[in-house]
C-alpha cells in the first residue's frame, strides 16, 4: 500500500509589529526594533511546516508611545489586514503593540472580525479560546498599570523639578533661549518683551496694542505675527518674573527675571480691570474724527473742543477765528459745530457714496487687479456699516483721514470732499481677517 504524500498545510502570511517608546538609541546600527524583528522572524521560521510565511512589508513605529493608536506603522498594517493581505501579526511582546486595555480590545475587533491571528513570541496564550482572552487581558491589565505608574513617576519628577525652580522643557517663551537645559535670558528679544508691558501700561487696551504690534510686524518666537491672544498669554506668563509655574503654584525660578516686580504689577492692574472700562479708557484717549478736515467756508480751521457739565462731557469744532477773537462778517456761517452732528454727517455721506453704483464698480474694479473676487468686494461694501462700529475712535479717524479730503461749514450746512481713490484700500483692510477687531 502506498503512503499518501500528506497535506500541504495552508500558507499564512505573517506580518512582524515593532515599536519602542523612546528615540534613545534607534541611530544604533542594530537597535531594540531591530531585535525584536529578529526574534519575530525565528519564530515565524520555526512554524515554516505549518504554512507560516513571512511577509515582505515591514512595519515599526520607533520612538512613539504605545498610548495611543496614532502611529504610522500601526496604521499602515491595520489597512493591510483591512484588505486582506496578512493572516497573522507577531509582536515580540503585547505592549509592543498596545499598552491599553480600550485600544487593544479596538485591535482585537479588527483582527477577529478579518480572521486574523495574534501571537506574541514570548508569551504563548492563544487569542481564539476563552482562556486565552482571559490571559491577553490579565497582561494588558498590567501593561497598562505598568503604563500608569510610569507616568505618575514622570509628573512626580516635574513636580519636585519645578519645585526647585528648574526649567523641564517644552514651549520656549519669547526673551529667552535654552542653554545647557536651562533658560538664559536672550537680550534681543528681552528688549522686545520689556517693550510690550511697557506699551501695555501706556494703551491700556489688549486690543490696541496687538493690533499695534501686527502693524509693526512684531513676532513670537516661532516667526508668527502676534494675535490678542498670544499678547494675553504673553502678559500672563510668569516666567518673565524669573519664577516656575507647577498645576498654577508658582515657585522661584533658576533663571533671571525679565520684568521687574514694579512693571508687572502695573500691568496686571489694568488687566484687572473690567474689559469694558479698558475699552472706555482708550476711546476717551483717541483723536476726534474730523481733526484737521474741519473748515469754514471763509477758510479757518475748526479745531477740536470741549466742555463738561457735571459728569457729562460735550463736544465741540470751534472755528479760530471765534477763539483768536477775529472779526468775523454776519454771513450766517456757524462758528461752533457739536461734534457729533459734524462727524454722523460726514459718516453717513461715506455710507451713502459706498453704496452708489459708481463707487461699487470703482473698487471692484481695483481689487480685480489684487486676485480678489468681484463677490467678496461687494460683501466687504455691505458690511462696511457693521464693521465700522466695531472699530476704535482712533480706527476710525484714521479711515476719515483716507476717505475724506476736506469738510467745508457753510451757511447751508456741510460740504464733504471725499476721496474716491482711497476707498478701494479701505476696502481691503476691512476685508482682512478681524481677530483683533472685536472690543475687549
Amino acid at each position: 500500500m502506498k503512503d499518501v504524500p500528506a497535506k500541504p498545510a495552508r500558507r499564512l502570511r505573517c506580518a512582524i509589529y515593532t515599536r519602542k517608546s523612546s528615540e534613545e538609541g534607534l541611530e544604533q546600527e542594530f537597535n531594540s526594533l531591530h531585535a525584536q524583528r529578529e526574534a519575530c522572524e525565528a519564530y515565524i521560521a520555526s512554524q515554516k511546516s505549518e504554512g507560516w510565511a513571512l511577509v515582505r512589508d515591514q512595519y515599526d513605529d520607533g520612538g512613539i508611545s504605545g498610548g495611543t493608536l496614532e502611529r504610522p506603522g500601526l496604521k499602515q498594517l491595520l489597512a493591510d489586514i483591512e484588505d486582506g493581505l496578512v493572516d497573522v501579526v507577531v509582536v515580540y511582546k503585547i505592549d509592543r503593540l498596545s499598552r491599553s486595555l480600550m485600544d487593544f480590545s479596538k485591535l482585537v475587533e479588527v483582527f477577529d472580525r478579518n480572521r486574523v491571528t495574534f501571537v506574541s513570541v514570548t508569551q504563548s496564550f492563544n487569542t481564539t479560546t476563552s482562556m486565552g482572552r482571559l490571559t491577553l487581558n490579565i497582561l494588558l491589565s498590567f501593561a497598562q498599570f505598568e503604563r500608569e505608574v510610569t507616568a505618575e513617576r514622570i509628573r512626580d519628577k516635574v513636580k519636585a523639578s519645578r519645585m526647585k525652580g528648574m526649567w523641564m522643557g517644552g514651549y520656549v517663551p519669547l526673551g529667552y533661549d535654552v542653554i545647557g537645559r536651562k533658560l538664559v535670558v536672550n537680550d534681543e528679544e528681552a528688549a522686545k518683551v520689556r517693550m510690550v508691558f511697557e506699551r501695555f501700561v501706556e494703551v491700556g487696551s489688549a486690543t490696541v496694542l496687538a493690533r499695534e504690534l501686527r502693524s509693526d510686524g512684531f513676532r513670537n518666537k516661532q516667526g508668527t505675527l502676534i494675535d490678542k491672544g498670544y499678547l494675553y498669554r504673553l502678559l500672563n506668563n510668569r516666567v518673565y518674573r524669573g519664577e516656575a509655574v507647577h498645576k498654577g503654584t508658582t515657585y522661584p525660578g533658576e533663571h533671571e527675571a525679565i520684568i521687574d516686580a514694579r512693571l508687572w504689577e502695573q500691568v496686571h492692574d489694568i488687566m484687572g480691570e473690567s474689559p469694558r472700562k479698558r475699552a472706555n479708557n482708550s476711546r476717551t484717549q483717541t483723536p476726534a474724527l474730523l481733526k484737521g478736515l474741519l473748515f469754514t467756508a471763509t477758510g479757518a480751521a475748526m479745531t477740536p473742543s470741549s466742555t463738561k457739565k457735571g459728569t457729562r462731557r460735550y463736544r465741540y469744532y470751534v472755528s479760530m477765528d471765534l477763539l483768536n477773537n477775529r472779526e468775523t462778517p454776519e454771513d450766517g456761517i456757524p462758528r461752533r459745530l457739536p461734534a457729533d452732528t459734524a462727524e454722523a454727517a460726514v459718516i453717513m455721506e461715506i455710507r451713502r457714496v459706498l453704496r452708489t453704483p459708481e463707487t461699487t464698480a470703482q473698487v471692484i474694479a481695483a481689487l480685480d487687479r489684487e486676485d480678489i473676487a468681484e463677490a467678496e468686494a461687494i460683501e466687504a461694501l455691505q458690511q462696511f456699516p457693521k464693521l465700522w462700529d466695531q472699530l476704535f475712535p482712533g480706527e476710525q479717524a484714521r479711515i476719515i483721514q483716507l476717505l475724506v479730503r476736506r469738510v467745508t461749514v457753510t451757511a447751508e450746512g456741510l460740504v464733504i470732499d471725499l476721496r474716491t481713490d482711497g476707498i478701494a484700500g479701505v476696502m481691503r483692510e476691512m476685508m482682512t481677517p478681524r481677530q483683533l477687531e472685536a472690543a475687549e
